[in-house]
């Protein structure tokens, strides 16, 4: 396994690169280990999310976890595969401060990137509930977010990942779920992480990936003691408890499978945000995968 660079590939692996974070390490742990029959080689890149989106726009990687936000601006060299991301109910981005009920109205707000699905949603959230618009926005590594608020570096962070089961501990406030506002006014469900492959693999082999994406995640299920040490030793010292309600937070149907309505999700995200200048339009079959 390599470590956040962009260090070469060894012999025909493919180029794989995905966070760190107990969904994804979880997803791909029976893959990345050998434990797939037919399944092709793996050479591991662990990163944030940050620097994959922008890797998927100069096309260094074979394989990546990106934003289902970054999208438009990829899907001319790499398909969108239909299994491995992250959608789900109940598990969205949340907006968190020192002191509860904050007016973000000129404020400082951390976002763990300018092209990451959870800033896309703080955006449409945004442009209806703070009609004065919010100040300066900085992007940190998401580890990053909570200490800064809770210092005072920053007025307000949004925030992804296990710290929604963590943010109290330092002593935070929710003041806004992204999830929730998305949920209620569309009735799908969030798509936040997304897998995606070079088009240049060609079909078939494409084809091969995402059934290797999927036998991975059934293997993960049908025994996650397996999978464990792995999640553990990239968990950023995570507790094995709130390891596993990311986990089970994250990982679901739509990982296995995204299905009509997780599509429906991803298309009304980035519709949405088209039609408010956030994003590039989606092309005709621009999410169709070979």
């Amino acid at each position: 396994m390599t470590t956040p660079d962009e260090a070469p590939a060894t012999g025909d692996a493919l180029r794989i690169a995905y966070s760190p974070c107990p969904n994804d390490t979880f997803v791909f742990d029976a893959w990345a280990h050998g434990r797939l029959p037919g399944a092709p080689a793996l050479d591991v890149t662990f990163a944030d999310i940050d620097l994959t989106n922008g890797w998927a726009r100069r096309g260094t990687y074979d394989v990546l976890k990106v934003s289902y936000a970054v999208l438009p601006w990829v899907l001319d060299d790499y398909a969108l595969l239909p299994c491995g991301g992250a959608l789900g109910r109940g598990c969205g981005p949340l907006v968190l401060s020192r002191e509860p009920g904050l007016d973000l109205t000129g404020r400082t707000v951390a976002v763990p990137s300018e092209r990451s699905t959870a800033y896309l949603l703080f955006r449409l959230w945004a442009a209806e509930r703070v009609p004065g618009g919010v100040g300066r926005v900085v992007v940190l590594p998401f580890d990053e977010i909570m200490p800064a608020v809770r210092d005072g570096k920053v007025d307000a962070g949004l925030v992804i990942h296990e710290a929604r089961f963590t943010y109290q501990a330092y002593g935070l406030h929710r003041l806004a779920d992204m999830g929730e506002h998305w949920e209620s006014t569309t009735g799908l469900p969030i798509p936040l992480g997304a897998i995606v492959a070079r088009r240049a693999l060609g079909a078939p082999l494409l084809a091969r990936l995402a059934d290797a994406t999927r036998a991975s995640v059934r293997a993960a299920w049908d025994d996650p003691e397996v999978s464990r040490p792995y999640v553990l030793a990239h968990a950023q010292e995570m507790d094995p408890a709130v390891a596993d309600q990311h986990i089970g937070l994250y990982v679901n149907e739509f990982t296995a499978d995204l299905g009509d309505e997780g599509y429906a999700a991803v298309r009304g995200l980035l519709t949405r945000a088209a039609a408010e200048g956030l994003v590039p339009p989606l092309g005709p079959g621009a999410l169709a995968f070979p």
